[in-house]
């Protein structure tokens, strides 16, 4: 149910003001030190945001999608690790068990995720399993009254501080959709082994690791759903969700890089004027604020068709393509308009160009999103 007018703009309110009063402050210590500091993850949960997504019958805020992106839009104002804390339980890392659980593993889990007691982890990506999802090796046998995990996963966001893994597993030999189960382990289960947080080229603070299982025992009740082969489909329509949420990320970056690129040529002089004033800069401007305008309108039109309940997998496919692509392109043209001080790390343009590269590549690159739509476009015309 979405909430009223006035309600929905106090909760943006209240994102805007501790976007810009807090966490851009904390930028740089954030990106010095590669955490979020804790007096901030503990006003994060104040404020609700780890369970944006999750029902108020859990204990969530529980809103529509186009509120969801809306919050998104804010909180894409500064560094995206800060959302990335909150990613996982607001998205992949709470939606598995939202679509598909049992009342009971929504019961035990879902209010501990909505909080932020509890941090979720989606557990997919495989050293031989990226784009092509259906090849994961990661092995779930029954073994009397639970299940033997065996197996990697990889580039799994938010492992080193999870403690919920919704893990896809083979329960089956045979590729088809229904030999992937969902499994939800525990941090600190037997036989479960996080490895070392990635160094990676941006995002800082936004952690990520392997993920081990060796001879990890789980019980039956685990695998969620209470039955084997709906993981694969599940992690389908997580993902679609997820997209859309990571497309309002980008514009929300997208929002800040034009910001401070603007904010640097009213300042800059060249040639005793400012350079906002030199044509060839302006184009940067309007270029970046058309596509920004651009990805902006699709992200609400595909939110607006899901709290329809219309499919929007072809949507949330050509949301996420164009919006990653379009951060890409405007965080380039940021730097440029700094010239050299956009190569400097004390200019968050820097920063930001190195964070953004990622949103191309994680939950579907660009050329997978491709390949959705086109089959989704054939299909719709066939």
């Amino acid at each position: 149910m979405a909430l009223d007018t006035e309600t929905l703009n106090l909760l943006l309110d209240a994102v805007r003001r501790f976007v810009h009063e807090r966490l851009i402050p904390a930028e740089d210590e954030l990106a010095e030190k590669g955490q979020v500091p804790p007096d901030i993850v503990s006003e994060m949960r104040d404020l609700g945001l780890f369970g944006l997504s999750i029902s108020p019958d859990y204990g969530g805020l529980g809103l529509t999608m186009e509120e969801e992106v809306r919050v998104v839009f804010e909180l894409g104002q500064t560094s995206p690790a800060f959302r990335s804390l909150a990613g996982t339980n607001i998205g992949i890392g709470s939606q598995a068990i939202v679509l598909a659980g049992t009342d009971e593993q929504r019961s035990r889990y879902l209010p501990r995720l909505a909080s932020g007691e509890l941090i979720g982890s989606f557990a997919l990506t495989e050293p031989d399993a990226g784009s092509d999802a259906m090849a994961l090796r990661l092995s779930a046998v029954r073994d009397g009254d639970g299940y033997v995990l065996n197996g990697t996963k990889r580039f799994i966001t938010n492992a080193p501080i999870a403690g919920l893994f919704s893990v896809m597993a083979r329960t089956a030999p045979e590729r088809r959709a229904n030999s992937i189960s969902c499994f939800l382990v525990e941090a600190g289960a037997p036989g479960l082994i996080i490895g070392k947080p990635d160094k990676k080229m941006g995002q800082a603070g936004a952690l990520t690791s392997d993920v081990v299982f060796d001879n990890c025992r789980v019980p039956a009740d685990a695998l969620l759903g209470g039955e084997e082969g709906n993981g694969f489909r599940t992690s389908m329509r997580v993902l679609d969700k997820g997209r859309l949420h990571i497309s309002a990320l980008c514009v929300g970056i997208a929002d800040r890089l034009l910001r401070d690129a603007v904010k640097y040529a009213l300042e800059r002089k060249q040639f005793g004027q400012p350079i906002a004033e030199f044509q060839l800069i302006q184009a940067m401007i309007a270029d970046s604020q058309a596509e920004l305008y651009a990805a902006r309108c699709m992200v609400l039109d595909a939110a607006r068709m899901r709290d329809r309940g219309e499919n929007t997998t072809m949507q949330a496919a050509c949301c996420k393509l164009y919006a990653t692509e379009m951060v890409g392109r405007v965080a380039d043209r940021a730097v440029q308009i700094h010239g050299g001080s956009g190569y400097m790390s004390e200019y968050a343009v820097e920063r930001f160009y190195r964070d953004v590269r990622l949103f191309r590549i994680f939950e579907g690159t660009s050329q997978i999103q491709q390949l959705v739509i086109a089959r989704e476009t054939i299909k719709a015309h066939s």
